[in-house]
């Protein structure tokens, strides 16, 4: 796992497929650690910032073709970017624990691996524009058909990805299963096909470490 910066915050982040229960997760261990005294910054990406939100709305809206998958890379890099500069880094910087559902993981898969090779382009950009990794990353493992049919029962409007179908999920399981492997000092992987609860106990007993 990766030390918090000196004098700073901790960052931890949640990542998975569509319906996963990361979201969930990510609000739940927030408010155990508010519970606990702690100070909290939830958020999430795309978003976090109003110009983030903005872009948001602009990708993760529309028909699944809306973009092609190098705009969305240079579209979530900015988002990124606003969400680091205006939310991120002056909670970090106040000695705040900052709780963010999907980062720079989830580019890495969905722009990265999802239509083409790209994960070269992604891994340049986060270098030259973010230049930060979460100090923990907790990946919730969900079955990709339970996943999907839970990402669609929301009826939403935010459900461009959600579209592409179950192939994207299963691609998606197996990048984040390995992207785990090839980050192992940062991932912790959840086996989320269980009870809230009981992911829930699992998650706040992982993530304790990270601010011993």
């Amino acid at each position: 796992m990766n030390a918090p910066q000196p004098g700073g915050g901790t960052f931890l982040t949640f990542e998975g497929i569509d319906g996963s229960g990361k979201s969930t997760q990510a609000r739940l261990l927030a408010d155990a650690l508010r519970a606990e005294g702690r100070d909290v910054v939830l958020t999430r990406e795309p978003g976090g910032s109003t110009g983030a939100e903005e872009i948001r709305r602009l990708v993760l809206e529309g028909e699944p073709d809306r973009w092609s998958a190098e705009t969305e890379i240079l579209l979530f890099t900015a988002a990124r970017r606003d969400h680091m500069e205006r939310t991120i880094l002056p909670a970090l910087a106040a000695g705040k624990v900052v709780i963010c559902d999907r980062f720079a993981d989830s580019t890495r898969m969905y722009q990265g691996l999802s239509r083409g090779d790209l994960r070269g382009l992604v891994d340049t950009l986060h270098d030259l524009m973010i230049g930060r990794e979460p100090d923990m990353t907790l990946l919730i493992d969900m079955d990709p058909e339970t996943g999907l049919q839970r990402a669609l029962g929301r009826q939403g409007t935010e459900e461009r990805f959600e579209d592409f179908g179950p192939e994207l999920q299963q691609q998606m399981r197996a990048g984040f299963l390995a992207l785990a492997d090839d980050y192992d000092d940062r991932f912790r992987v959840i086996d989320g096909n269980r009870p809230v609860e009981v992911v829930a106990a699992e998650v706040f007993a992982t993530a304790t470490p990270a601010f011993a």
